[in-house]
């Protein structure tokens, strides 16, 4: 299998529905887990969009329950399952010209245009989300479940 298959970029979506087992997809995106993990891919999330989650979560869960993910996160990452993307100045600059790029889509995200940046950058093609944006940019990138 070549490298890029083996990426898969995970939203803010992703996180919150593999967090909570009450979320209608959360059985379908542990299954993803569960197949990427045994091919040994790699996850590759942002800052920016882990700033999202732990806002997110501590918003909606009690603080131990958010806390206990989060850690899970940073484990993650530790082990090398996950990498976590900085927005650079220059990032963050190409997302800025994306957002002059798509100023008909106002409702895309900063952060969404940071990950569609780091994305593009990475040859990562997968995104675990259900957040329309990543298809409507037609960079190529392909949601999944």
């Amino acid at each position: 299998m070549a490298f890029e298959q083996l990426r898969l970029f995970i939203d803010t979506w992703g996180w919150l529905t593999l967090e909570d087992a009450s979320e209608p997809l959360h059985e379908v995106v542990d299954g993803i887990r569960r197949e990427h993990a045994h091919g040994r891919g790699l996850w590759v999330t942002t800052d920016y969009v882990l700033d999202e989650t732990i806002t997110r979560l501590y918003a909606r869960r009690p603080a131990a329950e958010a806390e206990t993910f989060v850690r899970h996160l940073f484990e993650a990452r530790r082990a090398g399952m996950l990498i976590v993307e900085p927005i650079t100045a220059e990032r963050f600059e190409k997302a800025w010209q994306l957002r002059l790029r798509y100023r008909d889509k106002p409702r895309i995200s900063f952060t969404d245009l940071t990950s569609f940046v780091v994305m593009k950058e990475l040859g990562i093609r997968q995104v675990l989300t259900a957040d329309t944006h990543f298809a409507q940019v037609h960079l190529g990138f392909r949601k999944l479940p």
